[in-house]
């Protein structure tokens, strides 16, 4: 069908401050009209999204769909059914792939596999330096012209300061923002969880904060000196915010990310006990009548990069999105195979997956607790990362590609391994039970998930 009306729902576009309720009009794979009462075209689908909120399609700018080289943890067909699954219409694909995306041919390869399997649009970051190895830049200009959207070494961090200024003159040349993972390597060593408490505890090899806060730092800098954008990707550390929050009150062209992990789970979740959980994280649970889940100690889905840190860390991140200095929230979706993280915590991967949670985390912790207006939580997930990475995406103005999130943000819901849709499993989310739940992931005009599976017809 050629036109979809979205009929009764709370339509939330912060990029157009509008938040009202009324029916949006697809036709053609575009916003054809927003407004109350909309008459529907003959033949034309229709969705009653009564009780439901209706926003710009939510957009994910970090994911790693692993291929090419990886496909055994995800590939591009199951990662984007993943991010349909959780409510996201646009993902941004990190380059620590095997190869890694350091060259024109690569984009290329992922770009056809995105349109030939993906269900949601795919864009593509570029590698800084050639092989993410932090030695020589990757050809920049080549992978702007082959359409990567940012560069970074995401899963490695350029340690060559040099090397990282040249990166973001070059950057700036292209208008390609620069996101890095922040880890100084001198520092992080051979670090497997937060340096603090717990990790003497537990006997466990410490990742102290100061080692993100440090490149934090340097890149603060590195954006005052060449005017470059740069971003600073899953923040964890008090410190980090605080940085960052100091730097754009003096205008320098930089900013930050937060994962629902680093704002939902504290370094003590390792330690395995329900008595570990943060205090507000407690309340949330017992007033929603809610059990919470019992963890085994050492669990590997509880370690990843940077790692879980303290209630303080964890409460500087959520202060630091409720008052705007983190202004985009994404998942790090790092999915792995089973038999990597059954093995000792010392030896495991670091990641997790995120796509199908991350709406239902991020609205329980920011949104039901009243730290920030729901409509906040969506520009944290469509305008923004949309500005910062140049893309004509993340709003509902009429001639926009028709790209739409439904969901019922009261919905409750047990994530389970059984309807994941990644091909890994591995999330310390598996028996929770979620608020907030995405209805209909409507991408370009056509459907790309769904509960009810079909439209009625006009």
């Amino acid at each position: 069908m050629n036109s979809l009306l979205l009929t009764g729902g709370r339509v939330i576009d912060p990029a157009n401050k509008f938040d009202s309720i009324a029916d949006v009009l697809i036709h053609n794979g575009k916003i054809s009209a927003v407004g109350k009462k909309l008459p529907a075209p003959a033949g034309a689908g229709t969705l009653d999204a009564k009780g439901k909120i209706v926003s710009p399609g939510l957009i994910d700018l970090h994911v790693h769909f692993r291929e090419p080289g990886q496909t055994a943890k995800e590939n591009i067909a199951s990662g984007t059914a993943a991010a349909a699954r959780g409510g996201f219409t646009s993902v941004v694909c990190m380059p620590n792939t095997t190869p890694a995306i350091d060259n024109a041919g690569t984009v290329a390869l992922i770009h056809e596999r995105a349109e030939r399997e993906g269900v949601v649009n795919v864009f593509i970051t570029g590698a800084i330096s050639k092989g993410i190895a932090g030695e020589e830049l990757a050809p920049i200009g080549g992978l702007k012209k082959a359409g990567v959207v940012a560069i970074t070494d995401d899963g490695h961090c350029v340690q060559n300061n040099d090397l990282m200024r040249r990166a973001c003159e070059y950057a700036k040349m292209f208008n390609l923002p620069v996101m890095d993972h922040c880890q100084d390597y001198s520092l992080v060593t051979d670090g497997v969880m937060h340096e603090g408490y717990w990790s003497a505890a537990l006997g466990l090899r410490g990742w102290p904060a100061a080692g993100e806060e440090m490149i934090v730092a340097r890149n603060i800098l590195l954006a005052e000196l060449t005017g470059a954008k740069i971003h600073c990707q899953h923040l964890s550390a008090a410190g980090s915010v605080r940085l960052l929050r100091e730097a754009k009150q003096r205008g320098v062209t930089i900013s930050g990310e937060a994962c629902p992990h680093h704002f939902t789970l504290t370094d003590a979740a390792a330690a395995g006990s329900e008595k570990f959980w943060p205090a507000d994280g407690k309340e949330l649970a017992k007033a929603q009548g809610k059990q919470l889940p019992i963890w085994s100690k050492y669990d590997t889905n509880f370690k990843m990069n940077p790692p879980l840190r303290t209630a303080a860390d964890r409460e500087a991140i959520l202060d630091g999105l409720a008052d705007g200095t983190i202004e985009i929230l994404c998942s790090d979706h790092a999915p792995h195979c089973d038999y990597e993280k059954e093995v000792e915590f010392d030896y495991a991967p670091f990641g997790i997956t995120g796509l199908e949670t991350e709406l239902a985390l991020s609205l329980m912790q920011l949104v039901h607790t009243k730290r920030i207006s729901l409509a906040d939580m969506i520009a944290k997930y469509t305008v923004n990362p949309a500005r910062l990475l140049n893309l004509d995406k993340g709003t509902l103005t009429v001639g926009a590609d028709a790209d739409i999130t439904v969901f019922d943000p009261e919905a409750e819901w047990v994530f389970t391994p059984e309807t994941s849709a990644s091909k890994s499993k591995n999330s310390p989310f598996f028996g929770w039970k979620l608020t907030g739940k995405p209805v209909a992931t409507i991408v370009a005009g056509k459907l790309a998930w769904s509960e009810q599976r079909e439209f009625a017809t006009a």
